[in-house]
């Protein structure tokens, strides 16, 4: 099913272009939650992040720091959030991977709410050695 960062890559929607590489391409957000609003996506079309071929998560990688820094001179702000979202029970909107990178100023930007738990030494364990196994080489 197409998106609409879908047909912004193909050039059916117009967007305002930030950056554009062989792999990334970032643009202002429509409907920005503060001044500067930007999304970063790759290419490489796929719903999240963990499906990203490790060349496609690279160049995210590579060219986040650089929007983050661009927003950052742009809007005067000196502090922001990077937001990525994956899944519809982690309030995914559209089904392809992008990054918000969000300027936080006096009068705008992202609000959290971050209802801390409490890691128990035994799940820790659990879930170490789970996911320990699956990054194994043969995992």
């Amino acid at each position: 099913m197409s998106t609409i960062f879908d047909k912004i890559l193909d050039g059916e929607i117009l967007c305002h272009k930030v950056y554009e590489d062989d792999h990334v391409l970032a643009f202002l957000d429509i409907g920005p939650i503060a001044d500067g609003h930007t999304l970063v996506i790759p290419k490489e079309r796929k719903a999240q992040l963990d499906q990203l071929s490790d060349e496609a998560a690279a160049a995210i990688g590579r060219v986040l720091p650089r929007i983050c820094r661009a927003v950052l001179a742009a809007t005067g702000a000196s502090a922001y959030n990077v937001l990525q979202n994956n899944g519809g029970m982690a309030h995914q909107v559209v089904k392809h991977v992008h990054f918000h990178v969000i300027p936080k100023t006096a009068i705008g930007g992202l609000g959290i709410n971050w209802p801390a738990g409490q890691l128990d030494g035994e799940r820790a364990k659990e879930l170490t050695e789970a996911m320990s196994a699956h990054l194994a080489p043969n995992g």
